[in-house]
This record gives structure tokens, C-alpha cells and sequence, in this order.
């Protein structure tokens, strides 16, 4: 079986690509930048190419019988309508593709970003919808591409993953990671009593994988997030104690923290976009018992784990870390946080 990829050198599609080529499939991927992975390199069919264009959508597609489309802006990155571009227009252009060539299935990778600034837990796949920032109202506005494509006649499948980390993830995390190394403060918005709910990047393939041949899951959404998580603080705790770290978790007070944030962002002086200061405070976890009943998934990880394994990743890669950037695989310039940092 062949499965297409867009977004294939991004964090979910890298572990996505080698998960398949484990399986035996055959695997095609598309993205603006190589997969900086040799031995993958070697054993896909990688292509160059922006998902704003048709043409290239179209021959990442060609004689697929699934594809899961990963490609995606990020909050951080650019303008409203860049991430406009990419999140709707982007995904309108994948799906056309799709039923023009006749794909089976189209697995979508949505986000928990489409609830909002959570109100109620856990929030279930029939809440209503209410993103937060440019990103959650893109990914709003992609799943209703999505709808309009499913009756259409294609086979599609939205999953809404929480915050998902892993080997090679860095981004945020990595600026997290950096400060518990080297002992620094760890600031939470508020006291941290809050449990916000991650998830680990093999469990998120699992479900992937998994909802390729389900039955009865075109045209469902499905949320997918870890089963085991204690509070922002716990959790942070087992990471510092994990670590070995002299870090001490210090909470700071929410409305102020979230307007000097907000501040910063508009002058475009902090990594953190307003998903992250809006929520960071607040209960955040879904059911997943819909992916538990359509797929047969059952998560394996807990946070703790997951950011203990992710945490000791970086440490063995430290050296072969990039340059700065905007994506989930690159460290984020921690612009005016590294001022924070030294204070800290």
C-alpha cells in the first residue's frame, strides 16, 4: 500500500514515515524541506513541493491509497494570511487531489486548538467549536473543507491530537528542556494545579495507522490524547526530578503574565503565540473514548513519561541540534525569554 505524506519532513511525519516503513508500505512524502534523515531519504520517495501548489499536490497523491495530511502553519509563524494559506487553502488543494485520483482515504491532522480556550472537561469531538488565535480558527475553518469534501464523496478522517512530543520534538519544549539543564526557574501561569493533558508521538501514530482501515470512521472526528496526566505541576516535578535538575517550579500570576506575553508577541519579542498564554493555565484534556471504540487505540504513554523520554532525547542530541526556526523539529530563538532566562 502506498501512503502520501504532506508535511513529511515535520515532526508527526518523520515518526509517521518510519512507523510505515516498519509495516511494509510503501511511503511518499511532500514537503518545502528535505527530511535531513539519510537513511529515510533512501527509503522513501521524497518531493519537494508546496502544498499551495495543485500541481505538486498532485503528485505527492498519484496512486495513493492513503494520505495523511500533516502540513500545517504553526502559531508562531507569519501572518493571519499565510497561515490561512497553508491551513484552508492548503488543505482544500490536498483534498481536491485526493478525489480526483481516486484516494481511499484521507487521514486529516487536525487539533485540540478547535475547542478553545477550554470551558469544560474533558471536552468531547460534539463540543462546540471556537478556536483560539489565527491557528485554531484555521484548523476550524480546514475541517469544514473537510466536511464539504466528505460529501463529496471522500473518505476522511479528523484527528484532533493534544500537544504531542517525542524524540525530535523541540520547538517550545526544547526552550523548556534547555532551562530544566541548566537549572533555571520554571515559571507556571498560576499555581500549576491545572492538568493539561500531552501526548506521546508513538501513541498519535498508533492512532494514525490505525484509523487507515477502521470501519466507521469516515466523515468522524476523533480526539486523541494521553490517559495518564496529573497536574501541570506534578508533571513538571517528574521531569525536574527525573533530570536531576536544581529547577524550582515558581508560579507566577496569570492576568499579569498574560498581558506582558500578548505584549511581546505583537512586537513579535517572544516564541509564545496566544494558544500557549491562554491556555497554559487552564484544565485542558479530551475523552478519547470515541479512538478507543472506533480504533481498537489505547494510548500507552502517560505525560511523565513522555516528557522524561523526550527530555533524555535532548540531552543525547544536544550537539546535533539546527539553527533556530519556526517548526516543531528546530529549537525557537527564546527572543525575549532568554532575558528571563539569565534572571532566572
Amino acid at each position: 500500500m502506498t501512503v502520501a505524506i504532506s508535511g513529511g519532513a515535520g515532526f508527526l511525519g518523520l515518526h509517521l514515515a518510519r512507523g510505515l516503513l516498519e509495516r511494509g508500505e510503501t511511503v511518499r512524502t511532500l514537503d518545502l524541506v528535505s527530511l535531513d534523515d539519510a537513511p529515510l531519504e533512501a527509503s522513501v520517495e521524497a518531493l519537494s513541493g508546496d502544498i499551495r501548489d495543485p500541481a505538486a499536490v498532485r503528485r505527492l497523491v498519484a496512486g495513493a491509497e492513503i494520505v495523511v495530511h500533516a502540513a500545517a502553519a504553526l502559531p508562531i509563524q507569519a501572518s493571519r494570511q499565510s497561515i490561512f494559506a497553508v491551513n484552508v487553502e492548503g488543505t482544500a488543494n490536498v483534498l481536491a487531489a485526493a478525489l480526483e485520483a481516486g484516494v481511499r482515504r484521507v487521514v486529516f491532522i487536525s487539533s485540540t486548538a478547535v475547542y478553545g480556550v477550554p470551558t469544560r472537561q474533558p471536552m468531547r469531538e460534539e463540543d462546540p467549536l471556537a478556536g483560539v488565535g489565527w491557528y485554531g480558527e484555521s484548523k476550524i475553518r480546514a475541517e469544514e473543507v473537510c466536511r464539504a469534501f466528505s460529501a463529496r464523496g471522500l473518505e476522511i478522517v479528523v484527528i484532533r491530537p493534544k500537544t504531542f512530543i517525542g524524540a525530535e520534538r523541540l520547538g517550545v519544549f526544547e526552550i523548556l528542556f534547555d532551562w530544566v539543564r541548566e537549572g533555571r526557574r520554571i515559571y507556571t501561569l498560576g499555581s500549576g494545579a491545572n492538568r493539561y493533558q500531552l501526548l506521546a508521538v508513538e501513541d498519535l501514530v498508533d492512532a494514525v495507522v490505525r484509523s487507515f482501515a477502521a470501519p466507521g470512521v469516515a466523515g468522524e472526528s476523533l480526539n486523541v490524547g494521553a490517559k495518564e496526566f496529573g497536574s501541570v505541576r506534578a508533571d513538571l516535578k517528574a521531569l525536574i526530578d527525573h533530570a536531576g535538575s536544581a529547577s524550582r517550579l515558581t508560579p507566577v500570576p496569570v492576568r499579569p503574565a498574560e498581558l506582558a506575553l500578548r505584549t511581546l508577541e505583537r512586537l513579535r519579542l517572544s516564541p509564545l503565540a496566544e494558544w500557549h498564554y491562554r491556555t497554559a493555565h487552564k484544565d485542558s484534556f479530551v475523552s478519547v473514548e470515541k479512538a478507543e471504540r472506533l480504533l481498537g487505540w489505547a494510548p500507552r504513554l502517560s505525560n511523565a513519561r513522555t516528557l522524561v523520554e523526550t527530555y533524555d532525547w535532548y540531552l543525547a542530541n544536544r550537539g546535533s541540534v539546527g539553527a533556530a526556526g519556526t517548526t516543531h523539529r528546530v529549537p525557537w530563538n527564546q527572543q525575549a525569554l532568554g532575558l528571563l532566562k539569565r534572571l532566572s
